[in-house]
């Protein structure tokens, strides 16, 4: 297996050569640790054939990281329920709503 950097317009792109191995009637490759560290593969991916090479993604978890995110606002003290006096209250919402 050989690797290697290619640098160019702002981006670097890694490019390793490996070889496919036979799982039953399919054929498999093995992905380096340092590409798959780049792109953050999880268990799944996506795979595209476009003009002849075959392009592995990460499949797209929208809820990906949100225990951080939900973290940040922790620290930042954004995680706080919003009070009922918060809300810009019409005058038809106080007179004429029941709560």
């Amino acid at each position: 297996m050989r690797n290697q950097a290619i640098r160019g317009k702002g981006k670097v792109s890694s490019v390793a050569r490996t070889r496919l191995v036979k799982i039953g009637k399919s054929r498999g490759i093995c992905l380096p640790r340092s590409l798959l560290d780049q792109v953050e593969l999880d268990e799944e991916v996506e795979l595209e054939v476009q003009d002849g090479q075959v392009i592995v993604r990460p499949v797209p978890r929208p809820r990906r990281d949100w225990e951080k995110h939900f973290g940040g606002m922790t620290a930042r003290g954004d995680d706080r329920l919003l009070g009922f006096k918060s809300f810009s209250l019409t005058s038809w919402d106080e007179e004429k709503w029941v709560w």
